[in-house]
């Protein structure tokens, strides 16, 4: 049959002149509706073969295509949960039906419910695709323009080294293990959780993270200092495959509720387990690791992450202060006995 049920919507079925055999939903539970649909495009087909005109593509045919190519992503899963929930608007929409208003709809109704930061991540996928269908496989020759949110700045959350000797005190030994170590190499979450035996050579002191296990797609080697070292003597023989295990299996969790409790218990708030890895950025800058050293040391792709941690350091920056009061005579702010008890500074001048 041409035209069929699934549920309470109408599906079609039809054969192109050149022998394809095309299923699709025509999204609509009227079957008058629906014959229309078929009946346009088997016209629209027709012309495809014997004009030669470009065909109309689908929305699903846009994800099925993206899925496709993008198998390799590490968080294609995520891509996929958020394409689940875009279907309910654009599932039965031709690309050329989708306009700017109908993906403001989209980012307006993911806001509704949850940050404007989370819904430019719906809005960001939805462009992407769009671009490819436009500018790789050349389905369109135009998509709509789609406007972002603006995100408010966040400061960077890091603990100092009291605050985390307490934390690593009060967490469970399985978290305590994996957070200390992701405190000495500032691993990503999923990249220390799922640490193997056979990605480490402690006699050389490193560690590495292959490309297809990085969040930016590039290899990292990571060296590992003696407090790494003393977590994975620590941890050795406990599981014969993988580094940081629970009852035999990876820490698949980080955040639970013993997370939070053992967080509670130190005093320390708002503070989630990714923030480890902003603590061990900002520890090192604060001892004086360059941005181009903390790029390559944290895998970052590009400069303007590692940026969000420059204004922890700045020794270069007290060094380069120091220059002009060398050139006027060490000019420097003392206190005398007189000026301590009257709460003044005085300015004395040094030949």
């Amino acid at each position: 049959m041409s035209l069929y049920k699934r549920g309470e919507t109408w599906w079609v079925f039809v054969t192109t002149p050149s022998g394809e055999r095309i299923r699709r939903s025509t999204g609509v539970k009227d079957k008058v509706t629906a014959q229309e649909y078929h009946d346009h495009l088997k016209v629209e087909l027709w012309r495809v073969h014997k004009l030669g005109e470009k065909p109309r593509r689908t929305w699903q045919e846009a994800t099925v295509q993206w899925v496709r190519e993008k198998d390799h992503k590490a968080k294609l899963n995520e891509d996929k949960a958020k394409l689940k929930w875009i279907d309910q608007f654009l599932g039965d929409k031709y690309l050329d039906e989708i306009d700017r208003e109908l993906v403001s709809k989209i980012g307006e109704t993911k806001k509704a419910e949850a940050s404007p930061s989370t819904s430019n991540r719906y809005l960001a996928l939805i462009r992407a695709i769009l671009r490819m269908a436009r500018d790789e496989w050349e389905w369109l020759d135009h998509i709509p323009k789609v406007k972002m949110y603006p995100e408010p700045k966040k400061r960077v959350r890091w603990i100092k080294r009291e605050e985390a000797a307490r934390l690593l005190a009060e967490l469970p030994k399985h978290l305590a293990d994996l957070a200390a170590f992701s405190l000495a190499t500032g691993l990503r979450q999923r990249n220390a959780t799922f640490l193997r035996w056979d990605q480490l050579d402690m006699e050389r002191g490193v560690a590495w993270i292959h490309a297809d296990e990085s969040k930016s797609g590039r290899a990292i080697v990571v060296p590992l200092n003696n407090d790494a070292l003393i977590v994975l003597q620590r941890v050795q023989g406990t599981h014969p495959d993988y580094v940081f295990t629970y009852n035999g299996k990876p820490v698949a969790r980080t955040t639970t509720k013993a997370w939070y409790a053992a967080c509670k218990r130190a005093g320390i708030y708002n503070f989630r387990w990714h923030d480890l890895r902003h603590t061990w950025a900002s520890w090192h800058v604060q001892a004086g690791t360059g941005l181009q050293e903390l790029m390559e040391l944290g895998g970052w792709s590009c400069m303007e992450m590692v940026l969000r941690y420059a204004h922890l350091g700045g020794e270069h920056l007290k060094r380069a202060s120091r220059r002009i009061e060398q050139a006027k005579g060490h000019q420097k702010y003392t206190k005398s006995t007189q000026s301590v008890s009257a709460g003044k500074l005085r300015l004395v001048v040094s030949n």
